[in-house]
């Protein structure tokens, strides 16, 4: 479950009967269907009329007892009005999943297309290549619907920071810098959600977990009860940065409010966080969705309210539509007949609710024939999408080391390769966490027996490698080959959700059998790592015999094609990590309770992520390397921007050293057009990406440098090409104070750009202010 794994079945079971058939009964579960002669004339059935119109006059048939049972994710059938049950949870995260209950497999749709894990694909730092993942993942998710197997709401995608390097959930997300995972979060939502005109969707996304969410179970103190002390300054310029993204930018159809309270008060009881902030000041047009079972953890686990009754009532008055669990289900219609909540509040909820089905044609009756009509069973594992998948593998894959340009290897220098560890023939571990039912899996050892000959040894029984009774097998197989590929890491037995790590070692005995192999092997060793967080392996870093380290991730169904493609070549590596791989000491200072980003020099606390910490690391954010060579120069990028102000009293900014973003006219500065020629100087094609850094001299609040964009670019070998980077002055030179209060610091502004810096002089514009 997303959702958290809580079942509270004899509570559950009251109101899942009739919504179970909602997918079952296929295409007699579509409303609206013209045949039904009672409803085709009725208002909320007829699609010339506006949304608003078709949502009020729906909400009028309703009678409260229906109005309530609406409200939850297994929303019950309305026979009268031939409405069939609705399950609103279904996930998809990387590939249509069957993790909720809404999808189902089976007949027809036996599988559907397994991308790499998130963390994996966004090491691509390629928008395009999100963007269109989602418009995969949306048709396969349209012709399911369309077949009666799935439903259209997916709770998808988890855009929180990954903060800890601990974390289990962090593999499912786009990695620690807020402006990476806003990109990533309006762009996946964006290819999700489609573009069928107007308000309509192809599936509605949601965007999760808001907000400050990134502990399950650590130390004795798990999500459910986790009290997440969070400043307002952190709040703004970090955690809340992706989520404002997907509602603004993305337009995202929904958000999910989490388990954890933030500072002492439950996220999904928060009006300002709920109704103010996501509602009113980034204006979603859409639903907000709990957790699941959310509802009933801040009534039982955090005593957040005296009565169930006060608990159902404080979140839907903070702007909570949805439940996922039976809480409200159960205790709305006494908080109503209590006073605590007015039907008006049940109707601002369900048109919210109902709003997002009829913009998905929900209501329209038949589905195919609509807009996504035409897809069905031959849509989905096509041979385009298992290639994209490969392809996304491919650009996820990191380069870590690569002493003396071990690799590639040569299939015919090395024609006996020896394949070694526990992932060494990994299949399901390599699509993570939130994942289907793949369409075929290609495991390493199959990739790399397609280019030599393989002798294969797992070294380990599993990834808890408790034992070496085989290590002693893996060096023999190394002795006997050309070259030896150790595939150790992780699985989900040991990173997940609910199960944060304790430590960022390889487990158990795998460094002893990587070591191991390594001093056997007579030709190159290379160690390639299947994790969703970072692992300390400086060890490997340090010992030159071992030649080469990849960083895969959890590449997807076709992860061990991609593997073998760029050990032998025919993909030249060019992902970046999206994370920051600190050394296992890291942990002893930082507790992952401790929320904060910002180092604190009075107790020694190092800070968090690449933009705070500037301890020692075993990789930085944004390493990766590639069998070619690239180098940059500056095309075109201004020298002095002038700020026009707004709306702008001086009695509220102290200085011009920092001026308030709300005093700015920011649509009147068109962005900094920085042009960057880039040029492949190596021998080998290859993709390259650009990082875009910035950093200010007056840095009051802000870390020392961040990142302000990024472009993919391939490059053949020896050509030069031209990049155009949009950085908007307001969104991304700006910084957040102690309260706050975003500000844009005057005066010079330095961009990093590789080994490139470049200044910029920002000044506030007088001419039109009176004081």
């Amino acid at each position: 479950m997303d959702c958290g794994f809580r079942k509270s079945v004899a509570i559950w079971v009251v109101v899942v009967i009739a919504a179970a058939a909602g997918t079952a009964e296929g295409k007699a579960a579509f409303a609206c269907d013209g045949r039904n002669v009672e409803t085709r004339n009725m208002g909320f059935c007829k699609a010339s009329l506006g949304i608003e119109e078709r949502v009020k006059d729906l909400i009028g048939r309703l009678t409260a007892e229906e109005k309530i049972r609406l409200l939850v994710n297994n929303a019950v059938a309305v026979p009268r009005l031939g409405i069939r049950g609705y399950e609103w949870w279904s996930e998809a995260l990387h590939g249509v999943s069957n993790v909720g209950p809404g999808t189902k497999f089976g007949g027809p749709f036996p599988g559907a297309t397994s991308f790499p894990q998130v963390i994996t694909t966004v090491a691509s730092f390629n928008h395009t290549l999100w963007h269109e993942i989602g418009r995969v993942v949306s048709d396969e998710a349209r012709a399911m619907y369309n077949g009666g197997m799935a439903g259209l709401t997916y709770w998808s995608p988890n855009v929180n920071i990954f903060r800890d390097p601990r974390w289990g959930r962090g593999q499912e997300t786009p990695g620690e810098d807020p402006i990476l995972a806003g990109k990533y979060a309006a762009n996946y939502v964006r290819g999700l959600q489609g573009n069928a005109g107007g308000k309509r969707l192809k599936v509605a996304a949601c965007c999760k977990h808001y907000t400050a969410y990134d502990l399950d179970n650590w130390n004795g103190v798990d999500r459910y009860h986790f009290n997440a002390k969070v400043s307002k300054q952190d709040l703004e310029d970090t955690y809340n940065v992706p989520f404002k993204a997907c509602v603004v930018e993305g337009k995202v159809a929904s958000v999910m409010c989490s388990y954890n309270q933030v500072n002492g008060k439950p996220t999904c009881a928060d009006r300002d966080l709920l109704k103010n902030t996501i509602r009113g000041a980034w204006g979603l047009d859409g639903y907000i969705v709990s957790d699941c079972d959310s509802v009933g953890v801040l009534y039982d686990s955090q005593h957040f309210t005296r009565t169930p009754e006060e608990a159902a009532a404080s979140t839907i008055k903070a702007g909570l539509d949805l439940d996922c669990g039976p809480f409200l289900a159960v205790h709305t219609a006494t908080a109503v007949g209590k006073g605590l909540l007015k039907e008006a509040d049940l109707n601002n909820a369900l048109a919210n609710l109902l709003s997002v089905q009829m913009r998905l044609g929900m209501f329209d009756g038949e589905p195919t024939a609509q807009t996504y009509g035409n897809l069905g069973p031959k849509d989905v594992c096509t041979p385009a999408h298992k290639q994209l998948a490969l392809e996304a593998a491919r650009q996820g894959i990191v380069l870590l080391k690569n002493r003396a340009a071990s690799l590639p290897l040569s299939p015919t220098r090395h024609r006996t390769v020896a394949v070694i560890g526990p992932n060494s023939d990994a299949t399901v571990t390599m699509i993570g966490n939130y994942a289907g039912v793949a369409c075929e899996y290609t495991s390493p050892l199959q990739g790399i027996s397609k280019y030599v000959k393989t002798i294969h040894q797992k070294g380990c029984t599993d990834v808890g490698c408790g034992g070496d009774q085989l290590i002693t097998a893996a060096e023999e197989a190394a002795r006997g080959a050309d070259a030896a590929v150790l595939v150790v890491g992780l699985d989900q037995s040991i990173e997940a959700e609910f199960r944060d790590r304790n430590g960022l070692l390889l487990p158990g005995h795998q460094q002893e059998l990587v070591s191991r192999v390594a001093r056997a092997c007579r030709g190159p060793t290379v160690v390639v790592l299947m994790s969703g967080g970072p692992i300390d392996v400086s060890f490997a870093k340090n010992d030159a015999k071992i030649s080469a380290i990849l960083w895969v991730g959890y590449p997807g169904q076709a992860g061990g094609a991609a593997i073998a493609d760029v050990l032998f070549g025919a993909t030249n590596p060019g992902g970046k990590l999206p994370m920051t791989w600190y050394p296992q000491s890291y942990l002893a200072k930082v507790p992952m309770t401790n929320m904060g980003l910002r180092p604190d020099p009075s107790t020694g606390y190092p800070g968090r992520t690449y933009r705070f910490y500037k301890g020692p690391v075993v990789f930085p954010f944004g390493f990766g390397l590639s069998y070619s060579k690239f180098s940059h120069s500056i095309a075109e990028a201004p020298t002095r921007i002038s700020i026009p102000l707004s709306n702008f009293s001086p009695n509220s900014t102290s200085s011009f050293d920092a001026i308030k973003v709300l005093h700015i006219d920011c649509a009147a500065i068109s962005d900094l057009g920085l042009q960057i020629d880039v040029k492949n100087t190596g021998t080998a094609d290859g993709s390259h990406t650009i990082l875009v850094f910035a950093s200010a001299s007056n840095e009051i609040w802000s870390p020392e440098k961040h990142l302000i964009g990024f472009e993919k670019v391939h490059l053949m070998a020896g050509s030069l090409q031209r990049v155009r980077i949009g950085i908007r002055v307001c969104d991304h030179l700006s910084r957040v104070d102690r309260f706050g209060t975003r500000r844009i610091p005057t005066g010079k502004h330095k961009l990093h750009i590789g080994d490139l810096n470049h200044l910029i002089s920002l000044h506030a514009d007088l001419k039109n202010i009176k004081f």
